[in-house]
């Protein structure tokens, strides 16, 4: 098989890999009417139950990412996808609210390393100037997997119930398994699959595989504290914030205040996730765009998070408060699609500024102060919805985290060196012409 293809193919699994983790995860809040119905939960405790997942996903991120660094990010990826399928399977036979939460606790634990093991496979695999494209197909996944979680988890909780929903989509993440440990390997010229020519291309002139950052031998600690990670952590947080917030209880919000059926509602709900799956893509083409035209790669990642943070920002800001249901709906697709414009970039800032030997382990600490987002923002939800019987509070609180976070990268973030861009070294710069 050709690089290329090769390539290809696994930006592709990476996708599928994504598309099932964000099922998953969105299953619950789809089949939340029914489970919280059945288990007897309120709107506060079905928030906690939301949130939960992401004490075990948080902390995953970092462990993930400094494991991939130690392993390889393929066998983390076999273990992360396998766990995380089995507890899927095993929330079919919660029994109550505590049961609940150990599932969804090491539920999230395994879909933790997912982000930073793609950001980090990528890395090795592609050259720096398609590196953010290759991540905006490959996250693109996620989207894609909450946008068909509705209908999927839906029609299958209405016709067999919400429990057996769970063991089916399990069972797609045990198959992704076996096919991602026969095809993939961390390293291309270990590829058993890749032709013999190619393979000795890979080992003798690919130079633009190799990290422009240099590993200068600083301590972890020291790029963990780098005012550009913590930047991007806080705008990534922001981002995150609001896809929680949207993941766990728009849902809800659709049925409870704009009174849909189960039904209806899982096809509205797929309005934003599917702008949100375009988003994504656009959002890895248009940094490498802006990257190759300019040649100043950590410029071409704070444009496109910037400018789209505070759009996505404003339109959540007023989603909650608009009179109509097409409105609301309109805002929060727009919403969705611009955040998810800057996903690439985040991980973008990562693979620009930090050396590969450190890529895992500072991109799952950039992922867990992210995903701290997603134990606050359910929760914080639930306990306003519960107190003021509306959701709009939460609607604006989600856009004003995310105006903070626009406004840390636009201050804080730099290239190496101090300049506030970075110049295409001359092997990428060669490869952004072809």
């Amino acid at each position: 098989m050709q690089l290329k293809s090769l390539r290809w193919f696994i930006v592709f699994m990476l996708f599928l890999a994504g598309a099932i983790s964000y099922l998953d995860r969105a299953a619950l809040s789809v089949a939340a009417p029914l489970i919280a119905k059945d288990l007897h939960l309120t709107p506060a405790e079905l928030g906690i139950v939301f949130s939960v997942f992401f004490i075990g996903y948080s902390l995953f991120c970092f462990v993930g990412g400094y494991a991939a660094d130690k392993f390889g990010a393929k066998r983390v990826l076999v273990a992360s996808m396998s766990l995380w399928s089995v507890f899927c399977g095993l929330t079919a036979g919660v029994v109550g609210m505590a049961s609940l939460i150990v599932v969804r606790v090491i539920f999230g634990a395994g879909e933790g390393p997912y982000a930073t093991c793609t950001n980090k496979m990528i890395s090795g695999w592609f050259e720096r100037s398609k590196q953010a494209t290759a991540v905006g197909y490959a996250n693109a996944g996620q989207q894609f997997g909450g946008a068909i979680a509705g209908p999927i988890v839906g029609m299958l909780a209405l016709s067999v119930g919400w429990r057996v929903s769970f063991i089916v989509i399990a069972a797609l993440g045990l198959a992704w398994v076996v096919l991602w440990a026969l095809f993939v390997t961390d390293d291309p010229k270990k590829s058993r699959w890749l032709d013999k020519k190619e393979s000795i291309a890979v080992g003798t002139s690919d130079s633009s595989l190799a990290p422009t950052t240099p590993d200068d031998g600083r301590p972890l600690g020291a790029w963990l504290r780098s005012p550009s990670i913590l930047a991007t952590a806080f705008a990534f947080f922001g981002y995150a914030y609001i896809l929680y917030f949207f993941l766990s209880w728009f849902p809800s919000y659709l049925t409870m205040e704009r009174h849909l059926s189960l039904q209806s509602m899982s096809f509205v709900n797929v309005i934003p996730w599917a702008c949100g799956a375009v988003g994504i893509a656009l959002g890895g083409v248009t940094s490498d765009l802006i990257y190759r035209a300019t040649g100043k790669a950590v410029l071409s990642r704070k444009i496109v998070i910037v400018t789209s943070l505070l759009i996505s920002a404003v339109c959540v800001a007023l989603a909650g408060s608009v009179a109509t249901l097409t409105l609301a709906v309109t805002l929060m697709a727009v919403t969705v699609f611009f955040m998810n414009l800057t996903l690439g970039a985040y991980w973008g800032i990562i693979l620009d500024t930090i050396p590969q030997t450190r890529m895992g382990a500072v991109g799952g600490f950039m992922h867990l102060i992210a995903n701290t987002a997603g134990i606050l923002a359910p929760a914080a939800t639930g306990f306003l919805v519960q107190a003021t019987s509306v959701f709009a509070s939460a609607f604006m609180l989600s856009g004003g985290i995310a105006l903070f976070g626009a406004l840390a990268v636009a201050i804080f973030v730099r290239a190496p060196g101090g300049g506030a861009t970075q110049t295409l070294v001359p092997e990428a710069a060669a490869s952004a012409r072809y």
